[in-house]
């Protein structure tokens, strides 16, 4: 998730909850039941919000196990290609310097 679509995401979030919070207290209730309701809301938004945070870093460092791994592949593909161009090369200069002595 880009940090532009995750302020985005957070800023609902506070807008939904702020929004609950206001029709929570404007409701016609006795004022002990809404504060019991309020309470039971936000610790219900806490724990989704805690799972959402969780979630958020495992898929974070799922991502970045993912790319680590990709990025060693790439790194290996590309060591084992330079290897086999140094060896062409070395096999290049020894044929010209074989090819040297057949012309003296």
């Amino acid at each position: 998730m880009s940090k532009k679509s995750g302020n985005t995401f957070m800023a609902f979030l506070l807008g939904a909850a702020t929004g609950a919070i206001v029709g929570i207290l404007y409701a016609p209730d006795k004022g002990s039941n809404t504060r019991d309701r309020l309470s039971y809301r936000l610790d219900k938004y806490k724990i989704m919000l805690e799972d959402l945070v969780d979630d958020l870093v495992n898929q974070k460092d799922g991502a970045l196990s993912e790319a680590k791994s990709h990025g060693e592949r790439v790194v290996n593909d590309a060591k084992e290609k330079a290897e086999r161009l140094l060896e062409d090369v070395d096999e290049l200069i020894s044929h010209i310097k074989g090819g040297e002595g057949d012309n003296n």
